[in-house]
């Protein structure tokens, strides 16, 4: 059952990361890395470093 709500989770996270990454330059199919546990952080640290570079220019 854990593993079914982990999914879940997962999908609820993965698919606005679908349509927010591209934004940032990066290519959409790294959306499936939010299926590891510390994969939405780390998408979430790489847009935020992308968005500074966004800012500087």
């Amino acid at each position: 059952m854990g593993g079914l709500w982990w999914l879940i989770l997962s999908a609820l996270t993965a698919i606005p990361m679908v349509k927010l990454l591209p934004f940032f330059g990066i290519h959409k199919y790294w959306a499936a890395v939010c299926l590891i546990p510390l994969g939405t952080i780390a998408l979430l640290w790489w847009m935020g470093i992308k968005l500074q570079e966004l800012e500087k220019r």
